[in-house]
């Protein structure tokens, strides 16, 4: 009887473990091209830093494409904006930032952060409801509205903000490094890995262990099936929207404090990285972000010390190699 039970149980496939294995593969090929070990250490420090901040701007995306089926390129002016709202509110909180107190420069931080997802996620509604809504299934039309958003954008931000590059210093208690021997490694990049696995794991507790989750996955799968359970789906589409605008905003904010700048191009340039990460992880998936985006903030770091002039077409070539590989990405979502 045990017997007949066990046989009639059903084998569990668990998790494709061949792309985790790619971040420290990746890892140790680069060990030995790197003159030293501490400068290796430092290097993928500031690539799994890299890699969760792109994670941050591009999860919405994903996500947003994976069930809405809409390829958003004016994505970037919610990354921009929402580190232009920060700097707003920290130029004067100056005083609190610059202090060597982390309660005040978190006092300094918070309603930064908070400001610029607030504005982002209101513009990516607004942007749903007035722009894309009309396009929905029409893909050319999509990414030629979604560009000429950006460009608004844009230009809209040479008005209230103006066209020059505005400094926006870290927070004193996030500033230099730790120091274990011969190894430094940056204080806000621990920061921010922390902040990227705070992020994918609340992402990944909202998708697998809420109802709102389900809903979204199985959207993602078979959109008309939910609609037809009587589920609105439509209103999911908006929440998931709103929610991956913030987290652009997010993600501005931290990749404008990463290097200590923001101008009205930065969402423009960061799209390409975010692109390359949606391709490689599989669109429209989150876990499939992740590994992307870690392996690109990698190979930008290793290439970048080793040949700075290849950088970028190392993550080029990174995509190509992995497209040969895997056609449909690292985790492909089942309709895809």
């Amino acid at each position: 009887m045990s017997a007949t039970k066990t046989s009639a149980a059903p084998r569990d496939p668990g998790i494709d473990k061949i792309p985790l294995a790619l971040i420290p593969l990746v890892a140790l090929v680069a060990l030995p091209l790197i003159p030293s070990l501490p400068t290796w250490v430092t290097l993928t420090v500031a690539g799994l830093a890299m890699g969760m901040m792109i994670f941050i701007m591009a999860s919405g995306l994903t996500l947003v494409f994976g069930l809405m089926d809409v390829m958003n390129f004016a994505h970037g002016a919610f990354i921009t904006i929402g580190a232009f709202v920060a700097t707003s509110v920290l130029i004067p909180l100056a005083r609190w930032s610059d202090a060597d107190s982390l309660w005040m420069n978190l006092a300094a931080m918070l309603p930064a952060i908070l400001a610029a997802m607030a504005v982002a996620g209101a513009l990516g509604w607004f942007f749903e409801r007035v722009i894309i809504k009309p396009v929905y299934g029409q893909h050319l039309k999509q990414i030629l509205i979604t560009m000429g958003g950006l460009i608004v954008a844009e230009q809209l931000i040479h008005v209230i903000w103006g066209p020059d590059i505005i400094a926006l210093p870290k927070p004193m208690t996030l500033r230099g490094s730790f120091i274990l021997g011969d190894i430094a490694i940056g204080k806000y990049r621990i920061a921010a890995v922390v902040v990227g696995l705070a992020v994918f794991a609340a992402m990944f507790l909202v998708l697998n262990r809420t109802r709102v989750g389900l809903l979204i996955r199985a959207g993602v799968e078979d959109g008309e099936m939910v609609e037809a359970l009587g589920y609105r789906i439509r209103r999911v589409f908006i929440g998931v929207f709103i929610a991956g605008s913030a987290l652009a905003g997010l993600g501005g904010v931290m990749w404008a404090l990463y290097q200590e700048t923001v101008s009205s191009a930065m969402g423009m340039q960061v799209m390409i990285l975010i692109f390359i990460v949606i391709i490689i992880g599989g669109l429209g998936s989150v876990g499939g972000c992740f590994i992307g985006a870690l392996l690109v903030g990698l190979v930008a770091n290793y290439v970048g010390f080793l040949a700075p002039k290849v950088a970028l077409g190392s993550n080029i070539l990174l995509m190509v190699l992995i497209l040969l590989w895997r056609p449909q990405g690292l985790y492909p979502v089942a309709k895809r």
